[in-house]
C-alpha cells in the first residue's frame, strides 16, 4: 500500500506565504538549519500557494527556531507576528494530517 489517505499538499493564503517568505529569509541569513528549501519554495510561489505538507512543517519549525533565537532582540509585537505565522503554518499542516472527526450516532 503506497498511497496515503492524507493530502500531500496544502494551499495557504497569499499573505501568510509572503510573511513566511520574509521570515524564512531572516532564518537563512541566521543560518538556521533547514530554512533554505522552504524559503526558496515560498519565495518562488508565483500565484500558486500550494506546498507539500512536509515543507510547510519544515518552514514552521524553522520559524519557531528563529523566534527562539531572536526573542531577546525583537520587539514583542514583531515576535508575536513571527510566532503567529509559524503557528499558522504548523496548524495548517496538522489540520490536513489529522483524521476528520466524525461523531458516531448513539
Amino acid at each position: 500500500m503506497t498511497s496515503s489517505s492524507f493530502p500531500r499538499s496544502i494551499t495557504l493564503p497569499a499573505s501568510v506565504c509572503e510573511q513566511a517568505a520574509d521570515y524564512l529569509e531572516h532564518a537563512v541569513h541566521k543560518a538556521i538549519d533547514g530554512a533554505a528549501a522552504p524559503w526558496r519554495a515560498f519565495r518562488g510561489a508565483d500565484g500558486d500557494h500550494t506546498f507539500a505538507v512536509p515543507l510547510v512543517e519544515q518552514a514552521a519549525g524553522c520559524l519557531l527556531v528563529l523566534a527562539a533565537e531572536s526573542a531577546q532582540s525583537l520587539r514583542p509585537s514583531a515576535l508575536r507576528a513571527l510566532i503567529g505565522v509559524a503557528l499558522h503554518l504548523r496548524d495548517a499542516a496538522e489540520a490536513v494530517r489529522r483524521p476528520a472527526y466524525t461523531p458516531s450516532a448513539w
